[in-house]
């Protein structure tokens, strides 16, 4: 069974979350560890028609956002990498210089320190020199940036289109194989 971490912050756009974690619902050897923070709850009423506790329901796991003795703030705790969909520019920042007073920040602090896989999906325009510093040193450390950047090659026919190629990226970037998303294949 693999473990994968999913914080879900404040950032406009947890409808890539949402899709997201609807996807690893549906593979059968994937277990999902999630924090959604206050600031994120409000978003999912705001940006979506779920309710939180849809949402929820789409986790294995689910962790209170200020519970720092969690499972997952210790690295004894195997994990096999963790996303931050999306990723404000305060969880960016604090990242960057290893500021962890939220259990999203700690599990994703214990993730870089063990050297596991972690993808930030930073939603944010426009990026400040701030911003792209931050991101710039958390990638030098061999986290993943994978920013919402909407492709086009595959002629998208709906938001969800757009949605569902952004979670297939995340996904490849887990090492996770899947059939979501339309690939492209040369011309």
């Amino acid at each position: 069974m693999r473990k994968i971490v999913v914080g879900i912050t404040g950032a406009s756009g947890s409808i890539y979350a949402i899709d997201l974690l609807e996807k690893l619902k549906s593979i059968p050897d994937v277990e999902t560890h999630v924090v959604i923070s206050s600031w994120a709850k409000e978003n999912i009423k705001l940006e979506t028609d779920y309710e939180l506790k849809d949402v929820l329901a789409l986790a294995d796991v689910v962790y209170n956002s200020k519970n720092l003795g969690a499972a997952i703030a210790s690295g004894s705790f195997k994990t096999d990498g963790m996303v931050i969909v999306p990723a404000s520019m305060k969880t960016v920042a604090a990242l960057s210089i290893g500021y962890t007073d939220n259990l999203i920040t700690r599990a994703a602090d214990v993730v870089l320190k063990e050297q596991r896989k972690l993808i930030l999906v930073p939603r944010e325009t426009p990026l400040s020199a701030i911003h792209l510093e931050n991101l710039t040193k958390l990638a030098r450390l061999g986290v993943h940036i994978i920013p919402p950047i909407p492709a086009f090659y595959n002629k998208p026919q709906s938001l969800a289109d757009i949605i569902t190629h952004q979670s297939m990226k995340i996904l490849d970037s887990l090492g996770i194989e899947h059939n979501f998303g339309k690939r492209w294949e040369g011309e």
